[in-house]
């Protein structure tokens, strides 16, 4: 068995010597110390041998397995090396070549605006509340005075899921759910952006889906001129300081009186331009002061207070603050469009 045992060692050794691959290698390293091999055969025919030869052939056969196992991991070892080697001549990094430019995103022009729009009000003491885009007829049209036949419910003019649930057509649904969380107390004082759909057919000026931002102010002996003062302020934040508003009589089911806002037009410093169709005023918002009705219905004593909202759409603005002449440009994630933006 001894002789045996010395046999396969130069067998294995031969072999080894000559391998070239791993490949190979970890074949032979299955075929000489692998449980079907010769030498786990041999070990298990030790039983057969007397005391007294065992711990030799037992001596012997760990030297055989040490030795094919030190050969294995010296070649397994310059493998390896080897590989690794050639990984890092791959992944060699050349530190002197120019770097490669990154591309960065950049703030959506309308997110801009809204941004700005938010940050102007943020600084007059507003806070800014979010609601849902699925809204109750009650809370979108009932609440703000528009009865069960206003024209507005009209289902050719909003997207209606049942005949109490709807995409809300307007961010003025928060007025009285703000009313209603607030429980009657004062001041109230906030604006709501988010989005808002209606079934228009998309063109340059109209969109199914837009955005607006609605601001509410509810407090005791608020007047007209709190609304004015408060829109001037605005807007002189956001068009520059020699901006001026004109106020213009409208009608919206929940304020009363109701009033159209103008400003003097920023291009031509309301003297007369293309953009503002030569009258030196641009059309950006409609506003009056909140409605009885409105107020009582969502809890508010209109005899002990009073209140202004206001309602703009900030797509509207930003087509004018940076001479966009299409809505759709908007939403279309057109990259060259937006790359105009980018630096602003």
């Amino acid at each position: 068995m001894k002789e045996r045992l010395e046999a396969l060692k130069v067998e294995a050794l031969g072999e080894l010597a000559a391998v070239g691959s791993q490949q190979e290698l970890n074949e032979l390293r299955i075929k000489y110390l692998g449980k079907k091999g010769p030498l786990t055969e041999i070990l298990r025919g030790m039983g057969a041998l007397s005391a007294e030869e065992r711990p030799i052939i037992g001596q012997v056969a760990n030297e055989v397995r040490a030795a094919i196992e030190a050969v294995i991991d010296e070649k397994q070892a310059a493998y390896t090396a080897a590989e690794t080697e050639l990984r890092l001549r791959a992944e060699t990094i050349d530190v002197t070549l120019p770097g490669r430019p990154a591309p960065v995103g950049a703030v959506h022009p309308l997110n801009k605006v809204i941004q700005e729009i938010e940050d102007v009000f943020l600084g007059m003491g507003f806070t800014i509340e979010e609601g849902p885009e699925v809204e109750t007829d009650y809370y979108n049209f009932e609440a703000l005075n528009l009865p069960k036949d206003h024209p507005a419910r009209d289902m050719q003019d909003s997207f209606y899921i049942t005949d109490e649930i709807l995409m809300r057509t307007q961010t003025s649904p928060m007025q009285p759910r703000m009313m209603e969380r607030l429980k009657g107390a004062v001041p109230v004082k906030f604006i709501s952006p988010g989005k808002v759909y209606r079934r228009d057919d998309d063109d340059a000026t109209h969109s199914h889906q837009f955005t607006q931002i609605e601001g509410l102010v509810i407090d005791k002996g608020i007047r007209m001129s709190d609304l004015k003062g408060t829109l001037l302020q605005f807007v002189r934040e956001l068009f520059g300081a020699k901006t001026e508003i004109r106020l213009r009589p409208s009608f919206f089911p929940f304020t009363e009186p109701s009033v159209e806002v103008d400003v003097s037009c920023f291009m031509c410093g309301g003297e007369g331009c293309r953009l503002c169709k030569h009258t030196g005023w641009i059309e950006i918002l409609g506003a009056g002061m909140v409605h009885p009705r409105v107020l009582e219905m969502s809890g508010y004593d209109p005899e002990k207070v009073s209140g202004f909202a206001f309602g703009m759409g900030p797509e509207r603005i930003a087509m004018l603050k940076y001479g966009v002449d299409d809505i759709r440009h908007f939403y279309n994630n057109d990259l060259r469009f937006l790359r105009q933006f980018a630096h602003l």
